[in-house]
C-alpha cells in the first residue's frame, strides 16, 4: 500500500501543500490577531476621549458620576482623577494594579489626543489608556479608561476557535483535492501499467485513451502506437514464416519428388540428366533462398557489414551486365547504359552489385520479349542516382506502397519462376538505406516501371 504511486503523490503533495498552509496561516493568524486587539485599544482610546471631551465642557461632581454610571453598565471601568493623580470619581473599585498604572502615568507628559498607558494583555490584569482633561489651556486631571484583559483574550480565543475551524476544513478539503489529484494523476499510469502487462503476456492489441494532450496523454498514444506496431509485426512475421515454409517446402517436395524417381530401374539415362537438372536447379533456388534469409538476419541484428570506398559506377554497372547478359539473350532485350566513365560513389561495391542485379533480374522478368531496359547515371553535386527503367508489365497503383515490404508479391498467384520469393527489393532497400541513400520506384501499369537509387558521392 506505502509503496502505490498514488500514496506516495498524494503524501508528497499533502506535506508540501500543509506546509504552506500553516505558514500562511499563521501570517494571517498574527496579523488579525494584532489588528483585532489594536482595535480594543483604539476603541478604549476613543470612549476615553469621548469622556474627557464631555468633562472638558463641564468638570464638575455630576458630570463625572453621569459618565460614571455610563461606563458602570459596560465591560469597561472609568477612573477620573485630579490633576495630582487622586481618584475623583470611578465606575467601580479601584484596585491596587489600577492604582499602579495611574501612579505610573503621574509626571509623564501625555498627548492631547490621549495614549495607551498599558497593553501588556498577555500579562497584566487591566489594558488602560490615559485621557488628559485640558480646560483653558490648564491641566485638569486624566480620564483612565480599563478594559479587563480577559475581554482581549476572549476577542483573541474566538479568533483562534476560528482558525481551527477553518484548518481543520482546509485540511479536510485539502485531502479531499490531493485524492482526487492524485487518481487523476495515477489511473492513467495504472492502465498504462495493465496494459504494459498484457504486452508482456503477448496480448498485443490493448487500447488506451489517448484525447488528453499532456505528457501522459502522450505516453498513451506511444504505448497504443507500439501495441499497434506489435500486432501488426506478429502478423507479419507469421505471414513470414508461412512463406518461408511454403519458399522451402516447394524445392525440398521437387528435389525428394525426383530423387525418389531417378532411383527407379526403369529410366533412361536421358530422363535421369533431367531430372538431376531439376534437382539441380531447386537446390540452387533453395541455396539462393537462405542465403538470402541469412543476409536479412543480419540487417536486421545490424550484423550487415558495408565496407564503402570511392569507385567508379560505370564499372560495377558493367560486371553486373556481363554476369546477367545470358538471361537477357534468352528474352531478347536490349541494354542501353548511360553512365559518365569519371562518376564515382561512396559505396561497398560488392553490396552494390547486388542491389543492381536484384533490380534488373525483376526488370527482365517482367518486361516483353524483345523490349528493352535502360540504366543511366545522373551526376548531382552532392549525390549520384541510378536510374534502372524498363517497358515491362507495371506495377498497380495499389501495390506500390508495398513493393519492399519482404515476401511480397504484385501477382500473389505469380511462381517462384516468374515472380521469384519476393525478398530482392527489400534486401536492395536495406542495402541502400544501409549506404545512406535511398531507393524509389515509380510505375504505371502496361507503361513500365523505374527505379532511382541515390547515393552520396562521400
Amino acid at each position: 500500500m506505502v509503496n502505490k504511486l498514488s500514496v506516495k503523490i498524494g503524501v508528497l503533495f499533502f506535506g508540501f501543500i500543509v506546509i504552506i498552509e500553516s505558514l500562511l496561516f499563521f501570517i494571517l493568524y498574527i496579523n488579525l490577531e494584532n489588528d483585532r486587539i489594536d482595535e480594543v485599544m483604539g476603541g478604549l482610546l476613543a470612549r476615553g476621549n469621548s469622556h474627557r471631551d464631555v468633562l472638558e465642557s463641564k468638570f464638575d461632581q455630576t458630570t463625572m458620576e453621569h459618565v460614571s454610571l455610563m461606563e458602570s453598565a459596560s465591560e469597561f471601568i472609568v477612573v477620573i482623577t485630579d490633576e495630582a493623580g487622586n481618584v475623583l470619581e470611578s465606575s467601580e473599585h479601584v484596585d491596587s494594579e489600577m492604582m499602579q498604572v495611574i501612579q505610573l502615568s503621574e509626571g509623564t507628559a501625555i498627548a492631547k489626543k490621549g495614549e495607551v498607558v498599558e497593553d501588556q494583555w498577555k500579562d497584566s490584569m487591566y489594558i488602560a489608556t490615559d485621557s488628559p482633561i485640558t480646560i483653558n489651556d490648564k491641566h485638569k486631571g486624566h480620564v483612565f479608561m480599563f478594559a479587563h484583559t480577559s475581554y482581549v483574550k476572549k476577542i483573541v480565543d474566538q479568533l483562534s476557535n476560528q482558525f481551527v475551524v477553518i484548518s481543520v476544513i482546509t485540511v479536510l478539503l485539502t485531502i479531499v483535492a490531493i485524492l482526487i489529484l492524485s487518481r487523476v494523476i495515477t489511473l492513467p499510469l495504472i492502465r498504462m501499467k495493465e496494459a504494459t502487462e498484457k504486452l508482456s503476456l503477448g496480448e498485443n492489441k490493448v487500447e488506451l485513451t489517448t484525447s488528453r494532450q499532456d505528457e501522459l496523454g502522450e505516453l498513451a498514444n506511444s504505448i497504443t502506437k507500439l501495441s499497434n506496431d506489435l500486432e501488426e509485426m506478429k502478423q507479419a512475421r507469421n505471414e513470414f514464416l508461412a512463406s518461408i515454409a511454403h519458399e522451402l517446402r516447394t524445392p525440398l517436395t521437387y528435389i525428394k519428388g525426383y530423387a525418389d524417381i531417378i532411383n527407379r530401374q526403369d529410366l533412361s539415362q536421358k530422363e535421369v540428366v533431367e531430372y538431376a537438372g531439376v534437382i539441380r536447379e531447386e537446390a540452387e533456388q533453395l541455396t539462393a533462398l537462405i542465403k538470402q534469409l541469412f543476409d536479412l538476419a543480419k540487417m536486421d541484428q545490424h550484423n550487415f557489414v558495408i565496407e564503402k570506398q570511392h569507385v567508379k559506377l560505370c564499372s560495377i554497372i558493367q560486371k553486373v551486365l556481363e554476369r546477367m547478359q545470358p538471361v537477357f539473350d534468352e528474352k531478347q532485350l536490349s541494354i542501353k547504359v548511360f553512365c559518365g566513365q569519371h562518376i564515382t560513389a561512396f559505396i561497398d561495391p560488392e553490396r552494390m552489385q547486388q542491389v543492381l542485379m536484384n533490380i534488373l533480374d525483376n526488370a527482365r522478368k517482367h518486361s516483353r520479349t524483345g523490349g528493352s531496359v535502360s540504366v543511366s547515371v545522373v551526376d548531382e553535386p552532392n549525390e549520384v542516382v541510378v536510374i534502372i527503367k524498363d517497358e515491362g508489365e507495371g506495377i498497380p497503383a495499389a501495390d506500390l506502397p508495398y513493393i519492399f515490404d519482404r515476401l511480397y508479391r504484385v501477382e500473389k498467384s505469380r511462381s517462384r519462376k516468374s515472380g521469384g520469393i519476393g525478398l530482392g527489393l527489400s534486401i536492395a532497400k536495406e542495402i541502400v538505406e544501409s549506404h545512406g541513400g535511398s531507393i524509389h520506384i515509380e510505375s504505371e501499369q502496361r507503361a513500365g516501371t523505374k527505379v532511382r537509387i541515390h547515393l552520396s558521392k562521400r
